[in-house]
């Protein structure tokens, strides 16, 4: 295979890895950030990151871990980021709730279930909101991204016991907050 048909061939593995998991990273960085904006500008900083290393990429892990990671940074680095205090300030006033409650799959039919889906999920991002940085990043990696322990494992770079303890004080957290909202 010459240069140009291999570089043609990672161009189009790329293409179908950007395909398969833009929507997760996406919305990692939209629960995390509650800026569609913000969240759209670090998806494609993420893929175009990714881009640049793909030939660096070894398949240690899998390619949705890899992009995670590199999501994560992004989104470490941006609030780290002086310059960007503006999304900071903004990210809970950006995202109406209800809009928000709609992107999340929900089984409820008559529209009395619909609203009180809503306020239950309103009453889940305010707990979310007030959880360390870390136990945040865990709690939306395991139940908004449905990521097994050890895949947030090595997207965090933390061990899976950390990983089990900061899950289990987020949820010790939002349960309280919510035991508190009923």
């Amino acid at each position: 295979m010459d240069v140009d048909a291999a570089e043609e061939f990672a161009a189009q593995e790329f293409s179908s890895v950007v395909t398969s998991h833009r929507p997760q990273i996406f919305r990692f960085l939209l629960a995390s950030t509650r800026d569609v904006d913000l969240a759209e500008t670090l998806t494609q900083e993420c893929f175009l990151k990714a881009y640049r290393n793909w030939k660096h990429f070894r398949g240690d892990s899998s390619a949705m871990t890899w992009l995670m990671r590199i999501a994560i940074n992004l989104e470490k680095d941006h609030w780290r980021n002086r310059r960007m205090q503006f999304w900071r300030h903004t990210q809970s006033h950006t995202v109406d709730v209800d809009e928000a409650s709609e992107w999340l799959p929900s089984g409820e039919r008559n529209a009395e279930q619909q609203l009180l889906a809503r306020e239950q999920v309103k009453h889940v991002w305010k707990a979310v909101e007030r959880l360390s940085q870390r136990q945040r990043t865990v709690f939306l990696l395991r139940y908004v991204e449905e990521r097994d322990l050890d895949e947030i494992a090595q997207a965090t770079g933390l061990s899976e016991g950390t990983v089990k303890a900061h899950l289990s004080r987020a949820l010790g957290k939002v349960r309280a907050e919510l035991g508190g909202n009923r």
